[in-house]
């Protein structure tokens, strides 16, 4: 058996990112984190066989979709810069 496709490999990568974003938070690691934990239950549960395009296109994809609902969900950063639309003297 390969080691993407070992559940706990994947349940393991997910714990140490989700380590990373607390030393370096920004919200930068928690996609990955969230990603390769629900990469890792699809690959425990059976729903992933053992290719490795598939496995990393769901990692890829879930943690897409992990950054996207954070994002959402957290807002923006402090600091971040704000994007204008119109201007002042527009009338």
């Amino acid at each position: 058996m390969s080691w993407f496709a070992t559940w706990w490999v994947w349940i393991v990568a997910g714990f140490a990112l989700g380590v990373l974003e607390v030393l370096a938070p920004g919200y930068i690691f928690l996609g990955f984190a969230i990603g390769a934990v629900a990469t890792g239950v699809l690959v425990g549960v059976g729903l992933l066989g053992a290719s490795l395009p598939l496995t990393l296109l769901v990692f890829a994809l879930a943690s897409l979709g992990a950054w996207f609902v954070t994002r959402k969900l957290l807002g923006k950063q402090a600091g971040q810069a704000k994007i204008w639309d119109r201007d002042i003297n527009d009338n």
